[in-house]
């Protein structure tokens, strides 16, 4: 099994250092093992982790939210709860999608009827 150091860790996942230490310390991140000498190590399933991570991030799930999701991973039969809190993450980046699609549509009118006046 691949092992890797904090910062390898950060430049593989895009995380910061202090993220990665924050997710572990508020239990978003499940605690990374440790070096006989203290020092954290980061295996590719820690990684993987925090890819997803990095997806809820990067699709506006609260801090709040995450917790609860990394809390949940580190309990086999939380699956169900898993799926519906993921199931209302989906919807509410389904909702801002839609919006978002509304406003370009919104900006495209502008745009025609600004060339329609030239």
């Amino acid at each position: 099994m691949t092992m890797y150091t904090p910062a390898e860790a950060s430049e593989r996942s895009g995380f910061s250092i202090d993220t990665l230490r924050y997710y572990e310390r508020e239990g978003i991140l499940a605690p990374v093992r440790r070096t006989p000498g203290g020092h954290r190590v980061y295996s590719d399933s820690e990684l993987g982790t925090l890819d997803f991570l990095k997806c809820l991030r990067d699709t506006g799930m609260p801090v709040e939210r995450l917790r609860r999701y990394g809390e949940l991973c580190r309990e086999e039969e939380t699956i169900p709860e898993r799926i519906a809190l993921l199931e209302e993450h989906a919807a509410s980046v389904q909702r801002q999608l839609d919006d978002v699609l509304a406003k370009q549509t919104r900006l495209a009118e502008k745009i025609d009827w600004y060339r329609s006046t030239l």
